[in-house]
C-alpha cells in the first residue's frame, strides 16, 4: 500500500490508484493485472449493432450487492436473450453505496463491490455466458468528497462549470496530460478488465473547444486498441444534444462514437403511455396519441430542429448519415426511474397491457434495445436515489437538496425518501423472488419472446431508418412496418379493428384476444401484436 505527499502535504491516494481497499481517503494498493487467470481467450467480442443491452446497478442487482452477487443472476440474463450488460459506474466513490456518478478514484473498482479481482471475475463470467460488458464512465466531473485530483495538477478549470461541480480542463493550459489521464483510463477498462465498451456519461457536459475534441481522441484510441488486439471495442455516449456529430465517423467530421442513448424515444413512449406532461415531457404534449413515438421510430431524433418549450429554444438537427444502430432505445433507465421522487418504475404508472406495449415498441425498434434491471418482469421495487456520503455536511446538503427539489413540484418534503438513509438503498434492491411469481411470469415470457423474435427475424435487425413505415389506422393505434414484419400497438380504451393491407400471420400477441379475422386485425385495449406478411 502506498500514497503520495504533494509538497509536504497530507498523504493522498495515487490519482491512478488501481485499488482503494479502505475507500477514497485510504492508501492505494498495487494490483498486478497480469496475475489474473482469464478464461475468455476465445471470446469473439460484442456485436453492438445486434445487441440487446441490460443496464444494471451492481449494488442493487443482487442481495449481496457485489460483483460476485451479480454473477449469480447472469444465467437469468442469458436465458432472457440479453447479449450485453451495461454496468452503472463502478469506480471508487465515498461510502459503501451510491449510484457511482460521484466517483473520485477513476482507476479503482469500488471496494465494497469486490475490487479489481471481483470485477474481473464478473467480466469473465459474462463472457463465458455470451454476454458482453459495457462500463459506465464519468469524464465530465469528479465527485465532491474524496476528490484530491486538483492537488496533483490543473485537472479542473473555472472556465466551465457542470451541474455537478467544476468542469474538467480539457482545452486550457497544461491540458494535454489531463486528456491523457482520461484516455488512459478508457484504455484500462478495455485492456486490463477485458470490457467490451464504455458508456460515456453526459457528454453534453464535457466542454472542449480543441480542434480535436476529447470524444474524437477517445474514439481514435479505442479504435487503435481494437485493431491491436483483434477484438472490437465500442463507445456509447449519453448526449442531450441531439447532434448527429456525436455518432458520425471521424472521417466525415464526427466524433466517431459508435452509438448514443436516445431519450427522445423514451420520452415519447413515456408521455404516450402515462399521459405525463410536466418537466421535459411538456415537449411531447403536442403529439396526438402515438404520433411522437412514430416520429422517433422513423427519424431517431424527434427534436431535430424543432422548437423546444422546456428549453425555450430550437433544439437538435436531423439524424442524417447514420443508421438506427447509432441509437440505444429504451422505455426505462436508471435516470428516468431514479430521478423521480419515489423512484417509480413504469410498472407502477401504467397498466400491465401498456407495459407490454412499451416492450414491443422498444424490442422491435430499429435501434439497439436496452432494458433496465427488473423491467423484464415488472419489478415492484423502486429504484431510488441513494448516497452514503461520509462527510456529514455533504450528506446533510444532499438530503436537504433532494427534498427541496421536489418540494418545488408540490411534494411534501417528509414524503421524499432521504438519499442518505440506508433504507432508501435497501428498498431499491431487486426482489428476485418475484421472477417465479405468476403475476410476473406473463410479462417475463413476453420479453423473452420479443427478444428471441428480434434475434431470429432479419427485418428486425435492419437499422436503416428510411425503411421504417408508420401508419395510424385508428386513434390510439399505430402500425410499424419493417420489411415483412408489422408491429401493431393500441392504447385505445376500446377494441380496434384495423384493416390489413396484405395477408399476414400472427406471430406474437400480448393478449389472448389479439387475432386476425380475414383481412382485419383485432386489437383489444392496451395491446400489442407482431405480424409477418405472407404474400410475396
Amino acid at each position: 500500500e502506498y500514497g503520495f505527499s504533494v509538497n509536504g502535504g497530507p498523504v493522498r491516494p495515487d490519482p491512478r490508484s488501481p485499488y482503494q481497499p479502505a475507500g477514497p481517503e485510504g492508501p492505494s494498493r498495487v494490483v498486478d493485472h497480469g496475475a489474473f487467470a482469464w478464461t475468455d481467450r476465445a471470446w469473439p467480442g460484442l456485436d453492438l449493432p445486434a445487441a440487446v443491452v441490460y443496464e444494471l446497478h451492481v449494488g442493487t442487482f443482487s442481495t449481496p450487492g457485489t460483483f460476485a452477487g451479480a454473477i449469480g443472476h447472469l444465467d437469468h440474463l442469458a436465458d432472457l436473450g440479453v447479449t450485453a450488460v451495461e454496468l452503472m459506474p463502478v469506480p471508487e466513490f465515498p461510502g459503501e453505496r451510491g449510484w457511482g456518478y460521484d466517483g473520485v478514484d477513476l482507476y479503482a473498482p469500488h471496494h465494497a463491490y469486490g475490487g479489481p479481482d471481483g470485477l474481473k471475475h464478473l467480466v469473465d463470467a459474462c463472457h463465458a455466458r455470451g454476454l458482453g460488458v459495457i462500463v459506465d464512465v464519468v469524464y465530465n466531473h469528479l465527485g465532491p468528497s474524496g476528490n484530491h485530483l486538483a492537488e496533483f495538477g490543473p485537472y479542473f478549470t473555472d472556465r466551465y462549470r457542470t451541474p455537478w461541480g467544476p468542469g474538467v480542463n480539457l482545452d486550457g493550459e497544461d491540458s494535454d496530460e489531463v486528456r491523457r489521464f482520461f484516455v488512459d483510463n478508457a484504455r484500462m477498462w478495455l485492456a486490463d478488465y477485458h470490457c467490451d465498451g464504455l458508456r460515456l456519461d453526459a457528454v453534453h457536459a464535457i466542454y472542449d473547444s480543441s480542434a480535436v475534441h476529447i470524444l474524437e481522441q477517445l474514439s481514435e484510441a479505442v479504435a487503435g486498441l481494437s485493431a491491436a488486439s483483434g477484438w472490437r471495442r465500442w463507445l456509447v455516449a449519453e448526449s442531450d444534444l441531439n447532434d448527429p456529430r456525436v455518432v458520425r465517423p471521424r472521417e466525415t467530421g464526427g466524433h466517431g462514437i459508435d452509438a448514443q442513448w436516445s431519450d427522445d424515444l423514451h420520452h415519447t413512449v413515456h408521455a404516450a403511455l402515462t399521459g405525463e406532461r410536466s418537466g421535459y415531457y411538456a415537449d411531447f404534449a403536442g403529439f396526438s396519441g402515438l404520433e411522437g413515438v412514430g416520429i422517433a421510430l422513423r427519424q431517431g431524433f424527434v427534436y431535430d430542429g424543432r422548437y423546444s418549450a422546456s428549453r425555450r429554444r430550437t433544439h437538435g438537427r436531423p439524424l442524417a448519415g447514420v443508421t438506427g444502430w447509432s441509437l440505444l432505445g429504451y422505455s426505462q433507465t436508471h435516470d428516468q426511474v431514479g430521478n423521480r421522487a419515489g423512484g417509480e418504475r413504469l410498472a407502477a404508472l401504467v397498466t400491465p397491457g401498456r407495459l407490454r406495449v412499451a416492450a414491443a415498441l422498444v424490442l422491435t425498434a430499429p435501434f439497439i434495445p436496452m432494458i433496465f434491471q427488473g423491467e423484464e418482469w415488472g419489478a415492484s421495487t423502486p429504484f431510488l436515489y441513494f448516497t452514503d456520503h461520509t462527510d456529514p455536511e455533504l450528506g446533510k446538503a444532499v438530503s436537504e437538496g433532494r427534498r427541496g427539489e421536489f418540494a418545488a413540484f408540490g411534494w411534501d418534503p417528509a414524503e421524499v425518501p432521504d438519499p442518505q438513509d440506508e433504507d432508501t438503498f435497501l428498498h431499491s434492491r431487486l426482489d428476485w423472488a418475484e421472477v417465479d411469481r405468476a403475476d410476473h411470469a406473463g410479462l417475463l415470457a413476453w420479453y423473452r419472446s420479443l427478444i428471441a423474435l428480434r434475434r431470429s427475424e432479419p427485418d428486425l435487425g435492419d437499422g436503416r431508418l428510411d425503411r421504417v413505415e408508420v401508419t395510424y389506422p385508428a386513434p390510439g393505434t399505430m402500425i410499424v412496418s419493417r420489411g415483412r414484419i408489422r408491429v401493431a400497438v393500441s392504447t385505445a380504451q376500446d377494441a380496434v379493428v384495423a384493416p390489413l393491407c396484405a395477408p399476414a400471420e400472427l406471430v406474437l400477441g400480448s393478449a389472448d384476444s389479439c387475432r386476425i379475422e380475414g383481412n382485419e386485425l383485432y386489437l383489444p385495449p392496451d395491446s400489442a401484436v407482431v405480424l409477418r406478411t405472407t404474400g410475396k
